[in-house]
């Protein structure tokens, strides 16, 4: 069993470990520009405050 230690003291751990699988991230840029380049384009360009309509 493994030892495991809190503030000091010291606990068993009463169960077994079991291995995980290991996920290897990557950055993307190029998906990450280009996803951005179109959430821009969705945004609105003029906004509207108090009835008054103002250019981005």
């Amino acid at each position: 069993m493994t030892v495991l230690t809190y503030r000091g003291k010291e606990y068993l751990q009463h169960k077994e470990v079991t291995p995980k699988n290991v996920v290897e991230l990557s950055y993307r840029s190029s998906v990450y520009t280009s996803r951005q380049a179109k959430a821009k384009k969705q945004m609105q360009s003029s906004l509207t405050y108090r009835g008054n309509t103002y250019q981005k």
